[in-house]
């Protein structure tokens, strides 16, 4: 299984095929800043690979719209930015900067209420929350 170091925090995720690397950390019970948890919309996710990034799947469509149209030009232009709501792992050598990540705490309350998602909305899988 694939795994992931984020720095600064220096903790290594497994993530799984298929899997994002945000979602791998919410399964995994960290905190992955976020505001729309995996609709490539707010980009409060990006993350910056650091090392191994032949280790990333290529954007998609989906998360180089993103980027291009809501993303700062300083921010866009730089190859290494990625979405961790979309970035997908296929080996065990890649590093990403993400600030803000950390091991959920009890008192966190930064997770969606699945009452107040739109019907239809997919939610990548959080720790204690089924995906819709």
């Amino acid at each position: 299984m694939p795994r992931v170091t984020v720095l600064p925090a220096e903790i290594e995720l497994e993530v799984r095929n298929g899997e994002s690397v945000a979602e791998a950390a919410w399964r995994q019970g960290y905190i992955w800043p976020t505001q729309c948890y995996g609709q490539a919309d707010c980009v409060t996710c990006f993350t910056k690979i650091v090392d191994g990034e032949l280790c990333a799947l290529p954007a998609g469509e989906v998360e180089r719209d993103a980027i291009r149209f809501k993303m700062s030009s300083r921010m866009r232009t730089d190859q290494l930015v990625r979405l961790g709501c979309q970035l997908k792992v296929t080996g065990e050598n890649l590093v990403l900067q993400k600030v803000g990540f950390r091991k959920a705490e009890p008192e966190d309350n930064n997770m969606v209420d699945e009452d107040q998602v739109p019907a239809g909305t997919h939610l990548a899988t959080e720790p204690g929350r089924s995906s819709r």
